[in-house]
This record gives C-alpha cells, structure tokens and sequence, in this order.
C-alpha cells in the first residue's frame, strides 16, 4: 500500500474510490484501534492491509494495483465495551456503509452461528463472539462511474400535476407478458415498453419504487421459509439491491439501473424511491447481526440508552442516530448519489419522525438533518416526502413537516374508506357514520392540516403497499395474514373495510361483485379528483387482491406479484383510472396549489367551493356536522383560473335517492361526465339535467358533471 495521498486533517472521501493506480478506500470507525480493509480474490482468499488514522474518526488508505470489480470488507479492533456502545471486534467482516456494490447473500446458518450471523452469543448479548464471520457475509465491491446518460433530463413534473403510481421493481412485471422472461421482475423490466405504455395509459407521471436499496432478510423470516419482499431492512444505502438487476455484477445491476431511469424520463415519468434511513437490517444488539455499522461506530451511528442499548423507534430493532454528525453526514451523502450519480427525482422517507427527533428524543420540524434537506442545492430541488408517523412517542405528525415536504395523509386515507364502506355499512343497519364535514375537509385539501404551506402537501391515498389493496377493502372486514407464520399478530386492524356480506373474493355473486367494484371506482375518484396530489397503488387500476392479506411484507409469490390475466371488468377499472386521472389534468381547479377562498359552510358570497346538501341548497353547518348526512354535494368554480364549473356529486347512502342539483351563477345545466354506477366511462349515457332539476342516484355512488 502506498502512502496516503492526503491530509491527515482532510480525509479522502469515504468508501472506495478508483483512480488510474489503484483504489483509495476510507471508513468512518470514530473509536477503533485499527482497521483493516480485506481484499478477497476470486478463490476467496482474504488479503488485509492496514488504514491510517485520520482526522474526524476517519480511516484511510491507497492500495495500487487494483481496481474495479474488487472484492472487500473491513475489519476494525478496539474496546469491548458495550454498556458505552463500543462493540469492536476484528473477527466481524464488515461492509462498507458506502459500497456502491454489494455481492452475495447472508447465510443464516444455526448450526454456525446459533440463531444469527456475526452477532453476540445467544443470550448474553455483551460476550463478545470471536467466530469469523467473513464465510457467511456479503462483499463490498469497488464498481467505476462511467454511463452514458445521452441528453437526460429530469422531467420536473409539478407537482399539481404529479400523479404517483407506487410498485414494487420485482411484482409489477414478473408476470407481465409482454415483457420478456429474462427481464421481468427486474430494473429492466420496469423500463421495459409495455410497462411505460401501461403507466402512460393511466396519465401516471411518477414510479415510486418500494426500497431498491440494497437489502436482506431479517434471521426469523429465513427460520420460517420467508423472504423479505418489500425490502424496508436495508444492508447498504448507496447500493442498488441486486436482485432486482436481469444483470450478474454490481456494476452491470448500477448500469441497469441508470437505464432504467433513462428511459422513464424520456417517456416523462420521474422516478421517486422509497428510502429507509431510520434503522439498518443489524436489527437491536442482543437480536441481530454485526453487519457493518455496528461493528465501525455503534455508538455514533445508532440511537442508545444510557446502558448502550438501542433505542427503537422504528419497530425494527434499532433507530440511526440522526443527532450525531456522521450519521446525518451518510445519509445525505446517500440521498446526494441517487440524486447526483443514479439521476432519481425524489424520495419519500420511510418513518419520517424517527428522522428528525433531536437530543430530548421528541420531534422537531427545524431539525438539523430537515433544514439540511431543505437548503441543500441538490437535495432542495427534488420531490420530498414524508411518511409521517413511527412507533416513537407522539410519533403521529402528519402535516407537520416543513416546506418543501408533502406528507402522506393518512386522515385522507381513513376518512375515505370510512365514507365509502363502513358508513355505506352502518347506513344499511340503520346506525350512524361520521356524517361528511371530515371527507369535504379532505376533498379540499385538508386545509386543517396543511394550512401553512398548500394542498400540495397532501399526497392523498386511500390504499399503499401497506394494507389491504382497493379490491380487498371491499371483500375483506378482517386481514388473512396467515402465509405470514404470525397468527395473524402482524397487520393492521383498523381497517375501514367493509365485505358487502361475504368474506373473500370466491363465491360472492354477480350483484355483490357489481357494488363492490362500483365502491372501488368511488375510492379511486375521490382520491384523483381531490385537491392535493394523488397516489395510486399498483395494481389497484385493475382490482389486484392480495387474497386479503394486508402485510404481504414477506410474501414473494403470487400473492405480491401482479397479476396481468385481466378480465373484462379489470380492463374496464383501469379505463376508468385512465378517465379519471385525464379528468384531472385537464381541469386547473382540480389541482389548486393555494386554498380555496371564503367558508363554504352558510353561503358564504366570496367562496370558490360551495358545498350543497341532497336538497341542492347550501349545506347548512348543522348538516355539516350531522353525523347522519350521507349525501354531498360540491361545486368547484373554476373561472378565477379559466376552467369550467365542475360539481362532484357523492352519495353514500345505501339506498337510492334523488338528489336536486344545485343552482350556480352562470350555468343552466349540468352535463353528465361520469358516473361509478357504470362499468366504464364509454357505457356513460349522453344526459343533461337543468340546475334544480332532480337525479336519481344509486345507492354508494359518485357522479361528476361540468356546468354549461
């Protein structure tokens, strides 16, 4: 090794960086003795060459003669000391927390390791295991940086007219047949033509893509026979997970990637992934494996009690430290690579709070690692989004991000289901809903939220890749998470679903099977047609089930994978996704970006949103607050912006009614333009009702009509 090229006071950039004679590696290990990278040949041999000591806890050094596609790891000694965090110990192999390239799987090998791999004996996690670990771990790979990236540009969609379509890489193409067998399931496949051709078809104009950090399977999965799918245990933060490359090496699947993303942004679409920064796959210190972090700095990458135990927020075991420097430092490094060298257009955070809870563990909206984001030049200028709770204390904080974030809203989410399927329910038994003052609240942006940035904040969903799918929300009152070996502990059971009187999707019969999909197309609208910005669920365009399973986390089968043998009613769905989602580009007033002004409750003169009972006059604020009102009308007065008039008419009520429509400056009659009682907008009959005038309504349905 040669000496190193730089200062002691400025160390090299971490990880591994390539140049004309070798490779310069660097780690962060802030208390180690020593460190040692590992170079390992193709017959496995490991070669160990000391760093130097730099400043800042940095460790570095230059080894000639190699280059990309090598093989490596670290090893660091020092204390034994885990009440104070200090867990050193040189016979761990560890990753880079900046490899690139990530090669080979974790073997889970009990009859090696006991119940996991590299991690302390099992039951006294403070003795420390001197077993080698290197057989049963992964490589770091030192990859280049050269791709051809042609003209690309990022799309830049605004966001009021952003629609997002969030999948998984691997289950939406690998039963797509008209990608080739090869490529489905992959980065490739997602690029593929006929995957674009179906997201263009539906007006989509962002992928959010389920974590494609590089990932692995938590021990006890493996002990049952399971996989983690949905990938939220990441092993490496600036890695693609190869698995999902139809390429063999780490540089090829980073290659891979970058086309992909090529060729979305020349169809238009920008590509946001879902990015788990609050806790690593090393799991809690007495349960999980020294993988990496753990083993380098545990005490400053991690979030520990005062006896060095983690603090765990996330429900995974550990919580990164996002107090301490370094850690802030990797994860925006991390998000600056995917922005700078993958050309990604924005992330949505996984357990955002978790993120931004300072030295007094509560959450803070100025937090350092926030206001980071927002003033970083690269960072600031893309799409950021927050999944708004954790498991912490007071972790529920929706719409209390800062601008530039949008929140996912999941008040949004449960009003809507509640509305649709389990008031639809209690009206049919006589009982009393949550009335409609909530869902009008969301239908205009959830001021009550959002009220100091703008409806753009609220990424507006009723289904995520977390819970039960649109087609189950209306065949299931209770999850079938049995394929998951939890006795059914594992999901959520608050979920607003409603069945129509028969439990699963076999064996209900024509007339509940018509009504269900009538409730699916009522979700659908309401979720593209409300202000804010829409988030679809793959899939849900074409009713997917999950055969009611609404934690398919571990479920790497036919369960997840979507299926593409549509029948005629699924095609109709997704027309009818495809209507809706143009309904929305083409009108200004359904995508405000500022509040609508004036009250809309009372007949307030200034209001740009009036809000009219069954009976078409203004709805009175008794009848907004009614928790037995199940009919709502809404006019959207577009002429400040040079749009039409638009009334979206929705009736909740098990029961058909007549509902008078009401009367609008300007406007004569109300020109039908969709109605959920038919299969697929092209069945839609030619019909124009006079304002005042009466419509019959079906029972459960949602109508649209543009003012002439």
């Amino acid at each position: 090794m040669s000496t190193a090229r730089t200062s002691p006071d400025a160390p090299p950039p971490l990880g591994a960086n390539a140049d004309e004679t070798g490779v310069e590696f660097a780690v962060y290990a802030e208390a180690a003795t020593s460190v040692d990278v590992c170079l390992f040949s193709a017959d496995g041999t490991e070669r160990r060459v000391p760093l130097h000591e730099h400043a800042h806890g940095v460790w570095a050094g230059h080894v000639a003669g190699i280059g990309a596609g090598q093989l490596y790891g670290f090893r660091a000694a020092g204390a034994w000391e885990p009440t104070q965090g200090l867990r050193y110990n040189a016979a761990k192999l560890l990753l880079d927390p900046y490899a690139r390239g990530i090669v080979g799987e974790i073997s889970w090998r009990p009859e090696v390791f006991g119940h996991r791999v590299g991690a302390d004996l099992k039951g006294d996690p403070d003795v420390r295991d001197d077993r080698d670990s290197a057989p049963y771990v992964p490589r770091s790979v030192v990859v280049g940086n050269g791709f051809d990236w042609g003209e690309d540009k990022p799309p830049h969609v605004p966001w009021d007219r952003t629609l997002i379509y969030e999948t998984h890489v691997r289950g939406l193409t690998h039963d797509l047949p008209d990608v080739p067998e090869q490529l489905r399931g992959t980065y490739a496949g997602v690029a593929h033509p006929a995957t674009i051709a179906h997201l263009q078809r539906l007006g989509v104009t962002a992928v959010e893509l389920l974590p494609v950090h590089a990932f692995t399977s938590e021990p006890q999965l493996v002990q049952r026979g399971l996989e983690n799918y949905w990938g939220y245990n990441t092993l490496g933060f600036f890695a693609p997970h190869p698995a999902y490359a139809s390429a063999h090496t780490p540089q090829e699947a980073i290659h891979e990637f970058k086309g992909m993303v090529k060729l979305l942004h020349e169809a238009g679409l920008e590509v946001i992934l879902d990015v788990v920064y609050n806790h690593t796959c090393e799991q809690g210190s007495g349960t999980g494996a020294t993988l990496s972090w753990r083993g380098l700095s545990s005490a400053s990458y991690y979030r520990l009690d005062e006896r060095g135990n983690d603090v765990d927020v996330t429900g995974c075991g550990n919580t990164l430290d996002m107090r301490h420097p370094e850690t802030v430092r990797m994860v925006l490094d991390s998000l600056r690579h995917w922005v700078s060298e993958m050309h990604v257009d924005g992330f949505r955070f996984d357990l955002a709070p978790a993120l931004a809870r300072g030295t007094d563990d509560a959450f803070h909206p100025d937090h350092p690692f926030l206001l980071a984001l927002r003033t970083d030049p690269v960072l600031s200028r893309v799409k950021l989004i927050a999944e708004p709770w954790d498991v912490g204390s007071h972790g529920w904080r929706t719409g209390q991000f800062p601008a530039p974030f949008a929140d996912w809203n999941d008040r949004f989410r449960d009003t809507v289901r509640s509305f649709w399927l389990t008031d639809l329910a209690a009206d049919q038994d006589g009982r009393p809903g949550h009335g409609v003052s909530d869902l009008g609240t969301r239908i205009a942006g959830s001021r009550d939220l959002f009220g100091s940035r703008s409806p753009l904040a609220s990424i507006n969903l009723v289904t995520a890749h977390d819970g039960f799918t649109a087609a189950d929300l209306t065949a299931y009152n209770v999850k079938h998470n049995d394929a998951n070996g939890e006795d059914g502990r594992d999901g959520s059971n608050d979920n607003r679903s409603w069945n129509f009187g028969v439990e699963g999707h076999d064996g209900a019969g024509d007339a509940i099977e018509t009504v269900r999909r009538r409730a699916v197309r009522n979700l659908l609208a309401t979720t593209l047609l409300s202000a804010g910005v829409p988030m679809l669920t793959g899939g849900d365009e074409f009713g997917r089930t999950q055969r009611g399973n609404n934690n398919a986390y571990c479920q790497n089968n036919e369960i997840s994978w979507y299926d593409w043998s549509l029948a005629k009613w699924q095609l109709d769905l997704a027309d009818t996704t495809a209507f809706l989602a143009e309904l929305r580009a083409a009108h200004p007033v359904l995508r405000q970006r500022t509040f609508f002004p004036g009250d809309p409750i009372d007949g307030d003169a200034l209001a740009a949103l009036h809000w009219h009972g069954a009976d078409g006059s203004i709805m009175t604020a008794d009848e907004w607050n009614d928790g037995g009102t199940r009919t709502l009308q809404v006019v959207f007065d577009g002429s400040d912006v040079g749009d039409d008039r638009i009334l979206l008419v929705l009736h909740g009520g098990a029961h058909d009614r007549p509902v008078r429509l009401p009367e609008q400056t300007g406007v004569t009659r109300w020109e039908l333009t969709w109605d959920s009682s038919y299969e697929r907008p092209a069945d839609l009959p030619s019909q124009s009702v006079a304002v005042g005038d009466e419509l019959p309504m079906h029972a459960g349905s949602f109508a649209i009509f543009l003012g002439a």
